[in-house]
């Protein structure tokens, strides 16, 4: 999954996403993400002088941005646009990840926040940067959809939560069966949202 179009510090951060959303911020060196770059170990320094915190704050922040960038390429993908199309969207991405790779991997973002959240107060802010770089772009085509300002943010709220919770369950039962169900039980709460006289 390495992109040859990425210079040598974008794709520390990548890698280092990649491998937190596997193996946690704990389990996860600078010497495995340099390796997992196809970078020289002496650059991390070079590109990352606050060490591996700095790395795993910007790994945090590059998820949250990512995220916050595939909602508007779910609802361009979405035939006739729907909060609970937008959300099934959301959820497919992780079911069909875990249907064709396994459930080895997690959010990042989730990860770093469990590791870390505790005892490093700049990773905490970096996750809920991360967290609110993603919560705006749902809110914003819930919005473009029809729900009201007001409702926005608190149904993405809802969206974001309900998703990070079903990967935690599913990655611990091996089954999508938590996904699928928030995706079901959630549909009609968030249609419902939508104002029809707009």
């Amino acid at each position: 999954m390495k992109d040859s179009g990425r210079g040598p510090r974008e794709r520390m951060v990548f890698s280092a996403a990649q491998l937190i959303r596997r193996q946690g911020v704990t389990a996860t060196g600078m010497r495995d993400v340099a390796a997992h770059a196809g970078a020289p170990r002496g650059s991390l320094q070079h590109y990352f002088p606050g060490g591996k915190e700095q790395l795993v704050n910007e790994a945090v922040g590059w998820a949250g941005r990512y995220a916050g960038r595939r909602v508007a390429r779910f609802l361009a993908e979405l035939d006739e646009p729907s909060p609970s199309g937008l959300f099934a969207a959301m959820v497919r991405q992780w079911t069909d990840e875990y249907g064709s790779l396994g459930f080895a991997s997690g959010c990042p973002v989730a990860a770093a926040t469990v590791d870390c959240v505790g005892s490093t107060e700049s990773t905490r802010t970096a996750a809920a940067a991360a967290f609110a770089s993603w919560t705006g772009p749902v809110a914003g085509a819930l919005t473009d959809i029809g729900v009201p300002a007001d409702r926005a943010e608190p149904l993405a709220t809802l969206m974001i939560s309900a998703l990070e919770g079903a990967l935690l369950i599913a990655r611990t039962e091996q089954d999508v069966r938590a996904l699928t169900t928030v995706a079901r039980e959630l549909g009609p709460l968030l249609d419902a949202s939508v104002d029809r006289g707009a």
